[in-house]
């Protein structure tokens, strides 16, 4: 077996699991146990048609050969694909991650509440609503002189145990003509910022973007989904030493 995917918060939460061709879902819910042992690492291959195809290349989580480019992820405005298809209404998007950190974004105006959760945003605010992508992205290219585009995963780890600066959340959205505002609660209760940490073994206490909570032996752990992808697992909990919080020695 072989964990090749996950979704986020936002979409149901579960992990992805190839076993011979086949792709099991895997809910992820919390006070769920996860029971997996991570063996080897290696390419994550290719979901297509419901089915798993598996590749041996050591590269994780993707080699050369299924690592896939999204080229509107890296558009500022001018369309790097052959032919614009982007015309559907686009939302612009302030997103805040606890305690102060605000992150500008767009997507499509039908997944604006959806893509602030896969995310796993504290907060958010709908400032703009335009015609199609292009505009989008030019609007969020100006704001991102201002603002950060992308929120790195230590980032979000910290934000756990943290709550949103209220202060200057509302001073960051005083620039903006706010059209609508989203608060998001995961149901994670972190008196102390999680470790960081790989494993699929615990007790799921919640998921916050593709940020995996789990309780193991006493301490509180943060698993990026991300970095689980590409790892042939055994079921069963795993014996390796884990590093502890200092709370599990109080």
């Amino acid at each position: 077996m072989q964990l090749v995917g996950y979704e986020p918060s936002g979409r149901g939460s579960a992990l992805l699991v190839g076993d011979d061709g086949a792709i099991e879902r895997h809910p992820i819910e919390s006070g769920d146990a996860l029971a997996y042992t991570l063996e080897s690492r290696h390419c994550a291959g290719t979901i297509h048609d419901g089915e798993h195809r598996s590749c041996t290349r050591p590269s994780a989580p993707y080699c050369e050969f299924h690592t896939r480019t999204w080229v509107c992820a890296r558009c500022t405005g001018t369309c790097l694909k052959d032919e614009m298809d982007c015309y559907q209404d686009h939302a612009v998007y302030i997103a805040a991650f606890a305690p102060d950190t605000f992150k500008v974004g767009v997507t499509k105006l039908r997944r604006l509440e959806t893509r602030l959760r896969e995310q796993g945003a504290d907060r958010g605010a709908h400032v703009h609503t335009v015609s199609n992508g292009r505009i989008a992205r030019e609007i969020e290219a100006e704001i991102a002189q201002r603002l950060v585009d992308r929120v790195r995963t230590p980032t979000k780890i910290a934000s756990l145990a943290t709550t949103v600066d209220e202060g200057a959340w509302n001073a960051t959205l005083e620039e903006f003509e706010v059209i609508d505002r989203f608060a998001f609660d995961y149901g994670l209760e972190c008196t102390s910022q999680p470790v960081p940490e790989t494993i699929a073994a615990g007790t799921v206490v919640g998921v916050k973007g593709r940020l995996l909570v789990l309780e193991n032996g006493g301490t509180t752990y943060a698993v990026d989904m991300r970095d689980l992808v590409g790892y042939d697992v055994t079921e069963g909990t795993t014996d390796r030493d884990l590093q502890s919080s200092l709370d599990s020695f109080g």
